[in-house]
């Protein structure tokens, strides 16, 4: 999609490059994340509003460290670097930058210097976030110094003429005070950018995308029943209504009364033509005695490829396969030593659109979660769908530890059903990423009544997170849990122990397999 005005950030491997995307598209200014390798005539040729460099976890004097073109700093595009981004600047334009005797880590107070537009509405003394092992020891010509921390004493350089700045902290991490109105300041007064990133716009320009790329074709959803497929599903139906066929597989891996539910809110609030396929036997017979979570993905990925093309085929005629994937997905990474660039990219249906000569459409390839929620509710999506947590694509299978059986899920769907509900009824789901219930492969000696039991043990896990890719355990009230628990064990056939997950990510990842 092509964009009026956007940000362009150039990254060098940070671990906050994603949340500096966020933070400006929190802003509702478009931007955009490439890999520092990203080639000058396409810099020249999209003339962003600006440039920002990211941190990352080399020094800018180290062989083979990450680069940019020298071009970039005499197109006289506003150009902000965020530490490593400080650095590179700093030498690129002559300057000197050297280990530093005593390296930052965690909280530091800006002392301001000299009047600049980043800070204005900034207080002096205000904490930032820092994170670096190096400093600027000589500024580059036509550069002043404008703040400075007890450990790093050029932690904010600019040249107004060249319109080039450098911030030694992170203005992107909520730590930094004021770091919200920072880039504010620099995106606003110094290049004077308007604030068009809005549900609304995506929405308009979607559609009238969507239609030319489209023409009368007909287009193929698939529609997995999360927020991004039904998302997708509902702008689509706005930009060619009768030219879309939303296709749902159920595994038989969904929550309880999931497939039916997702069916149900289409058919009540869209006049939307959606095939229901429920395929859960076809799955549970190729997933009969597979224990190892690598196989079991493989089977329901292949498996559900197989049964998504037998019913896309009876749509001969289409052209088109509409996926919700998003932009965290498509993220050009780089490599530490900034050497080699990989892209990893999630297809929903996996090699589909090649084996069909499908056309793919990825309306939120640009788009991080909370912006296809923002847009949900632009079109009036059910809150109830709007707010769901994430679900993985191999569903229960990945949450019933060992072997699968419809048994074993069932114990699972009734635990989780009360779980969830529970978290309603006390009004804290939407306080959590995301919280399910795990069905272990093991069984535990308990007491009911005056008989002995050996039955199974659930595992409850509820993480905070921003974008799932740090999280750190919730931290529930005990009667809470003690509530869940007694709830599960009384009302689930087969459960006599419950148990809570308090491990962060990392070193744990938020699902079990």
């Amino acid at each position: 999609m092509r964009h009026s005005q956007k940000i362009l950030i150039l990254d060098f491997g940070s671990q906050y490059t994603q949340l500096i995307a966020r933070r400006i598209r929190e802003i509702k200014i478009y931007s955009e994340i490439h890999s520092h390798l990203y080639p000058i005539e396409k810099i020249k040729e999209e003339r962003p509003a600006a440039i920002i460099l990211s941190g990352g976890p080399m020094s800018v004097y180290e062989d083979n460290s990450p680069n940019v073109s020298p071009e970039i700093f005499k197109l006289g595009i506003p150009i902000l670097g965020i530490c490593y981004g400080l650095q590179l600047i700093s030498r690129e334009l002559g300057g000197i930058v050297e280990h530093a005797e005593d390296r930052e880590y965690g909280k530091a107070h800006l002392e301001i210097l000299a009047d600049d537009i980043l800070f204005n509405g900034v207080d002096n003394g205000s904490v930032i976030w820092m994170s670096h092992g190096d400093n600027v020891t000589k500024l580059p010509d036509g550069f002043t110094i404008k703040a400075k921390t007890e450990n790093s004493p050029m932690c904010v350089i600019s040249n107004h003429e060249k319109k080039i700045y450098g911030v030694q902290f992170h203005p992107e991490v909520a730590h930094t005070k004021f770091g919200k109105k920072i880039l504010e300041n620099f995106l606003f007064d110094i290049c004077g950018c308007k604030q068009d990133w809005t549900p609304q716009n995506f929405i308009n320009s979607t559609i009238e995308e969507v239609k030319q790329k489209v023409g009368k074709k007909k287009v193929i959803c698939a529609l997995s029943g999360g927020v991004d497929s039904s998302v997708a599903a509902i702008l689509m139906h706005k930009a060619i209504d009768g030219q879309l066929v939303c296709i749902h597989v159920d595994h038989g891996m969904m929550r309880k009364n999931e497939s039916a539910a997702i069916i149900k809110m289409f058919n009540d609030n869209y006049k939307i033509r959606i095939v229901n396929v429920d395929a859960s036997e076809l799955f549970l017979s190729k997933l009969a005695n597979v224990s190892d979570p690598e196989k079991k993905r493989k089977i329901i990925g292949n498996t559900f490829i197989e049964v998504f093309e037998t019913e896309a085929k009876k749509n001969s005629d289409a052209e088109f396969l509409v996926q919700g994937t998003l932009y965290p997905d498509i993220i050009e990474s780089v490599a530490v030593k900034g050497s080699s660039v990989t892209i990893k990219t999630h297809h929903n249906v996996g090699g589909l659109p090649e084996r069909m000569n499908l056309k793919l459409i990825e309306p939120f390839r640009e788009l991080f979660k909370d912006e296809v929620r923002a847009i949900g509710r632009e079109l009036g999506l059910p809150e109830i769908f709007i707010r769901r947590h994430p679900f993985p694509g191999p569903g229960l299978a990945v949450r019933v530890l060992g072997e699968i059986t419809k048994e074993r899920l069932d114990v699972l769907r009734e635990a989780d059903d009360i779980y969830i509900s529970e978290l309603d009824n006390a009004k804290i789901y939407d306080k959590i990423w995301q919280a399910f219930a795990v069905l272990l492969p093991i069984q535990t000696v308990g007491v009911m009544g005056d008989s002995r039991t050996y039955e199974n043990v659930i595992a409850l896990r509820a993480v905070t997170s921003t974008d799932g890719m740090t999280a750190d355990w919730y931290r529930f009230d005990s009667d809470f849990l003690e509530n869940v628990s007694n709830k599960i064990i009384s009302s689930v056939r087969g459960v006599n122990r419950v148990v809570y997950d308090i491990s962060s990510k990392p070193p744990a990842t938020i699902e079990w397999e």
